[in-house]
């Protein structure tokens, strides 16, 4: 069984644990535009590749950015410059709490995390290995979104944070009523320590009154074949 069959397998067995039959995969980011979305808060730019790519197929309203490392930050800057639409706010990392921390930087730029690396991860892929520190304010989305939220608007919420993505959810709980759409990066098992894992997730969203829209394969053990990361895509009814 090759690894998309063995994601495939997989992926169905966590929609019948909740419930859910789950057909082929949702490949492209049309979902915005299907859902008629307003705003786009991208959490863990790194230097553009979510935004550019929702861009190519061809979504045209605003796009808000946020990234912690100094280096992609830069990077990300420059490339946005020239849409109108798509705007890179300060320098920081999200989550739950306001103030400055430290991220571990990955050598591979976007494998970096504000928590320590597994070893199963470094193992898997020794591109991500950390070979420094930055530090970086923090915020939370519920002190921010008011910023660029207008009444009516319609929000799409992606969060790819190495492992933090439970922090962002809890710094986002009163706006989060107020946002359509979320997808989130997805571990299977843990790639960075005190992470909370796909099944939690699956639970808190239909909690929050979500429910699984598409899933997107992500990143897999090449040796073994083992899944290791996927990402969720969420919508309210």
């Amino acid at each position: 069984m090759n690894q998309l069959n063995q994601f495939t397998a997989f992926i169905r067995r966590c929609g019948w644990a909740f419930g859910i039959e789950i057909g082929r995969f949702q490949k492209s980011q049309n979902y915005l535009l299907h859902h008629k979305i307003d705003l786009v808060l991208d959490v863990g730019a790194n230097i553009g590749q979510y935004g550019s790519r929702v861009r190519a197929e061809g979504y045209r309203n605003r796009i808000v950015s946020f990234e912690p490392l100094s280096s992609a930050y830069d990077i990300l800057k420059n490339f946005a410059k020239s849409d109108k639409s798509w705007f890179i706010h300060e320098r920081c990392a999200v989550g739950s709490r306001l103030g400055e921390t430290e991220i571990n930087i990955s050598k591979n730029s976007y494998s970096s995390s504000l928590l320590p690396m597994c070893s199963i991860l470094s193992d898997a892929a020794p591109n991500t290995i950390y070979i420094g520190k930055d530090r970086t304010k923090i915020i939370n989305l519920d002190s921010i979104f008011g910023d660029y939220h207008n009444v009516g608007e319609r929000v799409f919420l992606k969060v790819d944070t190495q492992g933090y993505e439970k922090e962002v959810l809890d710094g986002a709980k009163d706006c989060l009523k107020h946002i359509t759409g979320v997808q989130l990066e997805l571990s299977v098992v843990p790639l960075y320590e005190s992470q909370q894992l796909y099944d939690y997730f699956f639970q808190y969203m239909k909690e929050a009154g979500f429910y699984l829209w598409a899933l997107v394969p992500g990143f897999s053990n090449e040796k073994s074949g083992q899944i290791l990361q996927f990402d969720g895509i969420f919508f309210r009814p």
